[in-house]
């Protein structure tokens, strides 16, 4: 949690920092009617500062369970697959190989990529066209096996579905734009403080300010890459589906 530490001191400094300049510049004794405005001001701004941090981190949090949910589909559909292949009967046993060597793939190499580079693996993409043209090339000679193969190409489609929602999950990083605002509203907010002296209570308070909105921030940029620490999301349901296949 070093980032996570870096990021909450960073900003008490910072509050701190720009609450001791304002009161530098602009005087350290401000009229009454001043104090009401600065109130007011730090009032509305807190207000909007607020909201927009609670609907990005909402926004992430919806994210990151849209993605676990996902994963449990992709991975429904692929023991669905495997053990169809298993119903199916000769001729279909070649699938179950194709799909552990998937699985494989993207646990030890697709999941790591999606992190660093937010893109899937081509030989996973390999491994799926394989089983895919595999299921084509069946030859259904009963109605249970042809109600068997349509249903497999169907997951073999949602698989790929998943997929892309996968990788859109690992592209879509929240913007500079984002940043700059929630920078920047913290550091409005500090300067809003300039007329409440800097006694022990104060200062606290403003620390108590500064480690929350840190905290939220952090909160925030840890869950917008869902695949990279430090709260990555982990492939257990894929590794849990392979540990059942191989044993």
């Amino acid at each position: 949690m070093i980032i996570g530490s870096g990021i909450i001191l960073a900003t008490i400094a910072a509050v701190l920092t720009v609450y001791f300049g304002a009161r530098f510049v602009l005087g350290t004794d401000p009229e009454q009617r001043t104090q009401d405005l600065s109130a007011s001001v730090l009032f509305r701004v807190s207000a909007l500062h607020g909201l927009v941090l609670a609907l990005v981190f909402a926004s992430e949090v919806v994210e990151y369970h849209s993605l676990e949910f996902e994963s449990a589909i992709e991975v429904n559909a692929v023991s669905d697959l495997y053990y169809d292949a298993s119903r199916y009967g000769e001729g279909a046993q070649g699938v179950h190989a194709k799909l552990q060597a998937y699985l494989e793939t993207v646990i030890s190499k697709e999941w790591p990529s999606l992190g660093t580079q937010g893109e899937l693996s081509s030989d996973a993409w390999a491994h799926w066209n394989a089983v895919y043209g595999f299921v084509l090339d069946l030859n259904p000679s009963s109605p249970r096996q042809v109600a068997l193969r349509i249903n497999m190409i169907e997951k073999i489609h949602l698989i790929a579905e998943n997929r892309d929602l996968r990788e859109y999950h690992a592209k879509t990083t929240l913007g500079s734009v984002f940043w700059i605002a929630a920078v920047v509203g913290v550091l409005l907010i500090s300067i809003g403080y300039y007329s409440f002296p800097p006694k022990r209570e104060n200062l606290i308070l403003l620390s108590v300010f500064a480690t929350y909105t840190g905290l939220i921030l952090f909160t925030i940029y840890a869950m917008s890459n869902p695949f990279s620490d430090p709260v990555a999301l982990e492939p257990i349901l894929f590794i849990d589906l392979l540990h059942e296949i191989e044993s």
